[in-house]
This record gives C-alpha cells, structure tokens and sequence, in this order.
C-alpha cells in the first residue's frame, strides 16, 4: 500500500518532490521518483509483499520501455505469474513486478484479471502513453486534474493543492456534501479535480495529456439472472466463496490484525481466518465507547464475546476524542468534506495498530453492500404499503409528524421513511439515501447558486445508475448496486482508506473479493433479506463459527456523540465558523438560512445536527484546501 503521483506538463520534475511529499505518510519506508521529458512519476512506499529493495518504485522493466507507480495490493498474483508468464525469470516477489510484465505481455487485459485492490499508473516510453487504473470496486482513491498541455493525478488530493490548478470551487459537490454527507461518482468540492471512478481506465500521450479517453472496463454484473441452487447449497457455496477470500487476502511479509465491532461482518471475517489458521492467536481491534448514544448499541460486549468464543487477543482502545482540536485534522487526511464521525474510531484504531507492528488490517467493510443490512433495505417490506394507500392520509400522517419533536431516534427515521411514500418506487429508493430533503438543502445557498440548481435534483446520479441494470427487477439488488457504486466508495471506502493511511497502515476488504462480488449478485433477493431479515444467508452460513448472541444481534456500527458535539462540544467552533461574516468569506452559503437551521436544531424543533457537522467540515476544508 503506497501513495503515487503523476504530474505530466511543464516543470513536471521540478514539482514532484513536493507533491510527493504530501502523501508520505502513506510510504513511511521508501520513496522514488522517475521523469521522462515532461513526465514525472513519484512513489512513497509502504512495504507489505517483499520487503527488500527489488520492490521499490517507481518499477522499470528490463528493456526501460515500460514503467509503474502502483498503490494496493493483488491477492491472486503468484496465480498469474503462473498463467500469464509461466517459466518468466521475476527479479522479486512483489505484486508490482507482476502487473509490470503481465501488462508488457497482454496490455490492458491484465486489469480484468486483476482480483485486489489497486491505482497505478503505467508509462509506455515506445508509444509515449499513460495508462492509469482503479480497482473495481474503488477501495483505493485516485484524484486527477488536466488543462491543456498538463494531466496531474495522485492518491490524495492534497498533492495536487501546490499545483497550478484552477481552484473554482463546484458548488453542486457542495450541495452532495449536505445532502447525502459524501459526494458520490466523480465530483470533488474543486469543479476541475475530479475522482477516478471505480472500474475506469484513463489513457492519453504525454505530448496532448488533456485529449485524454476514459471508459470503463468493469460493473457490478446484476443481471437479473441468479443461481438455480437450493439454500443449503447457496449457504455452502458463500461459506466456501468468503474462505478463499479472507485466505487470499492474509497474503502479507508483515503482521496482520483485524477490526473487531463484535457486529457480524466483522466477526465472520475474524472466524473464517481462526478457520485457516486454527491455533493461531489472532490480534482485534474494538472501540470502547463508554456506552450507546445516538441510536448506536454499545459494541464491546459483543467484541468481547467473539474475542472469547475465537480465543483472538482483543485490544480495547478507549475513545478519548478531542472533536475540537480532532475537526480540522480529521478533515485534512479525508480530502472531502465527509460528515461523519465513524472515521475517527478508524483512525484511533489503525493508530493503535501501527504501534502494535499491525501494518494490514482486514476489516468486514461492505458486508451490508452486498448482502442488506442498512434499514432502508428494511423499508422496501412497506413497499406494497405505499402503493395501495391513498395519498391524502400518507400526507396527513407526514404533516402530523412534522410537528413533533425530533431527537427521539424512532421519530426522525419514521419521518423519513414516510416523506416520500407519494413517488413511484425508484424515485423513492433512490431518496432514501438522502440525509434530509434536498428542497432543504438548496434553501442553505445563496439565491445565485440555487438557480444552478433549479433543473436538477441531487438524486438523479443514482436514477440515471439504474440504466446500466435494466435486466435487474429486484428493488434490493437496485439498491444495493447503488451502495456498491457510490455510498461504499465514496463514502465507507474514502474514509476507511484515508484513516487508516494517515498512520501507514493498509485495510483490506474481504467482502468486495472479486469473485465473492460476482457471486453475491447471482444470490436470490430472497435469500439476502427475508422478511425483516437482513443478511439472511450471510447469518446462515456463519452459524457454525459464530454465537447466534453475535450473529443475531441489533444492527448497529463505528459511530460517536455527534448531536451531543454539536450542541456542546463544538458550539463555539459553529459560532465562529459559521457565523455570517465567515460565511460571507465565501459567498456559497445564505448567512440568514444557516442561522436559523442552527437555532431549530439548537431549540429541538429540527434534527440537523449532521447538516451542521457537514456545513462545518465544508468550512473547514474552504480554509484548509481552497484557500492557499
């Protein structure tokens, strides 16, 4: 796991230190760097698969034709060593070598065989072309600018900020940052730095960079068309599908820990690697919260109890967050201003695991993606509901609960299961992934940017997402290719990447292996969710490793006292930053709208406590990114 940077363009060398430097934190233990003419490629290194100097990049082959810079890991690639090159004499045993003469053997073809996770860049020096990837299912991040004449791009986006790029801010990324809490597909807050999205391919000629071509070589394949296999069959074939997944990716040269929630995704990954490697002492990481708040279930007693049931070591870590003096910082390793507290027990945790000599961590992100686990899967129960009752009692149900109070946890999700009962079906999925109405968050800007507004709806991304399944009728396996392609990459996977790099350590996810992925969408709808079930199969087929206690257990996750901060904690820091004449800075926001939202809330009136948090991670990364 590493860190690159490419700067095509003027000057390239002469910046590719610095921009470099941005992102050592994700290579503490070798860099390189490499220039061609107007190309310069930079490389920070985190060791994982061969540890020696025969790993450093950036990579060249042989013959100096081709060179790489690549972040992640492949988990299967001693496998096509063995199918691609057999009888190839390799100079290391890492992963990085293999892309690099698998790629100067069949080309491009050699991503769609590619089972981990993965950005890398690769330069023909015959044909003066770049090659860049992402992995399929967009675990590791890649940022990209061009302009004529110059293509930039890089793990983070903080490399680029000292470049001369066009700082225009996209006020749309701003108003997914407030409806959703992440922006999803390719927007970023800077209108002209984009994110490569998952499954894509960039290439271009280093001598016209910006007539660049991007497509796509993968999708999550929901076709429609699923396994004709009993349960008991589908039960055995996941089992065996998620073992083979973990083993693949316990491929490591350095200790490996894992996350430990005591939630089941977490859990059935830790059981099926005691399952490998019976007798083996495992190393867990939980958090102690101090109990539940906020609607999430204290999760340590159910850690503690796998931690037993497995015999794992389980390292407890104490949550002693400063969220006043932790905002900015937090922030500053997301790159986006997320809204979400759930990073900051990822980066407490991989902290912990740094100093233990932990350096990969596997974790059970993406359990609820592919299997259901979220309760607007559960919501799809009330579907044949909606469509048979009368709208007028719908809409008098809604204006009842509107006047009622907001901090009752039951009260704010019956809202918002109810406030769109009067659409068609797919209109009212695809809103269940907004955090409040987008009517709401347009008013919070200033009158100039609304009218940019006023044609589009925020949600339209994910309407338009679903042309890509048309086969695809089941309303869960909608959804859940909509968490896969947008709410588990750029939301999960930004910050689990982030958090856990800012301390030199790699997470591996199990769950989005990629041949567990295909397989999970050829299961039946009806064996992932039955009833009010989520993650139905998934439950069976660990009810030979796992308590039924765990197994069973409430639906809960990584969260923290977000509405307690907002309120107390971090008032003082809302009342500066902002307040009007901060917000005037900037000239995005309506100075009038943002007090009054933070007064309803403050009165109870509202629930808006993470409009306010996102409202104030926007602010804080105005200061810290755009305003250099």
């Amino acid at each position: 796991m590493c860190g690159i940077v490419g700067i095509i363009g003027p000057q390239a060398e002469a910046h590719i230190r610095q921009a470099t430097d941005r992102v050592a934190h994700r290579g503490p233990d070798d860099h390189g760097y490499f220039s061609y003419g107007n190309l310069a490629f930079g490389h920070r290194r985190l060791s994982i698969l061969d540890l020696s100097k025969n790993g450093h990049q950036p990579m060249t082959s042989r013959d100096g034709r081709y060179t790489i810079i690549f972040n992640g890991e492949i988990y299967n690639h001693l496998t096509l060593r063995k199918e691609i090159l057999p009888g190839f004499r390799f100079g290391s045993i890492s992963d990085t070598e293999t892309i690099l003469y698998a790629f100067a053997q069949i080309g491009e073809q050699i991503f769609h065989k590619l089972n981990g996770i993965f950005a890398l860049a690769i330069f023909d020096k015959l044909t003066r072309n770049v090659t860049l990837v992402r992995d399929q299912f967009g675990v590791k991040p890649l940022y990209y600018y061009h302009r004529p004449g110059s293509f930039y791009f890089a793990s983070e986006l903080k490399s680029l900020i000292d470049l001369p790029v066009d700082r225009a801010i996209d006020h749309e990324a701003l108003r997914y940052y407030l409806y959703y809490l992440y922006s999803p597909g390719a927007q970023t807050p800077f209108e002209h730095i984009k994110k490569m999205e998952a499954g894509h391919i960039i290439t271009f000629h280093i001598d016209a960079p910006e007539k660049f071509t991007c497509r796509q070589y993968y999708d999550i394949p929901f076709s429609g068309v699923y396994d004709d296999m009993s349960e008991v069959d589908f039960t055995i074939a996941l089992d065996r599908k998620l073992t083979d997944a973990v083993d693949r990716q316990l491929l490591a040269d350095v200790p490996v820990g894992f996350f430990l929630s005591g939630g089941l995704d977490s859990s059935a990954i830790v059981a099926l690697a005691c399952k490998k490697h019976p007798g083996r002492k495992l190393n867990t990481y939980t958090i102690d919260t101090g109990g539940g708040f906020d609607g999430f279930e204290d999760d340590l007693k159910y850690a503690t109890l796998v931690a037993n049931h497995l015999n794992l070591n389980l390292k407890v870590i104490k949550t002693e967050i400063d969220i006043v003096s932790g905002f900015d910082k937090m922030i500053w390793h997301l790159d986006e201003p997320q809204a979400d507290a759930a990073p900051l027990n990822v980066l407490a945790i991989c902290e912990q695991a740094r100093a233990n000599g932990d350096l990969v961590m596997l974790g059970g992100t993406a359990g609820d993606d592919l299997f259901s686990g979220y309760r607007r899967h559960q919501a799809l129960n009330y579907e044949a509901l909606f469509r048979s009752m009368p709208r007028f009692l719908w809409k008098g149900a809604n204006e009842i609960l509107e006047m009622l109070p907001a901090q009752a946890s039951v009260l704010r999700r019956l809202k918002k299961l109810l406030a769109d009962t009067h659409l068609q079906q797919d209109e009212r999925l695809v809103r269940y992934f907004g955090w409040i109405r987008y009517q709401e968050v347009d008013q919070l800007f200033r009158e100039e940017c609304r009218q940019s507004f006023a044609t589009s709806q925020p949600y339209r991304l994910f309407l338009e997402a679903f042309q890509n399944i048309p086969e695809e009728k089941s309303a869960l396996n909608r959804m859940l290719y909509l968490e896969m392609k947008y709410f588990l990459v750029d939301h999960n996977l930004n910050y689990t990447d982030k958090m856990s790099m800012a301390h030199g350590v790699e997470v591996r996810v199990p769950f989005l292996d990629l041949e567990l992925v295909n397989f999970s969408t050829r299961i039946p709808p009806s064996l992932k969710m039955k009833g009010m079930e989520t993650k139905y199969l998934l439950k069976k087929a660990m009810e030979p490793y796992l308590p039924k206690d765990v197994i069973y257990r409430k639906k809960t996750g990584f969260g923290a006292p977000v509405r307690r901060w907002i309120t107390k904690d971090l008032a003082p820091m809302i009342a500066d930053r902002l307040s009007a004449t901060q917000l005037k800075k900037w000239g995005i926001f309506d100075e009038q709208k943002i007090e009054d939202l933070i007064q309803r809330n403050k009165e109870g009136r509202i629930d808006a406590s993470y409009s306010i948090w996102a409202l104030l991670a926007i602010q804080s990364w105005l200061e810290q990114f755009a305003d250099r």
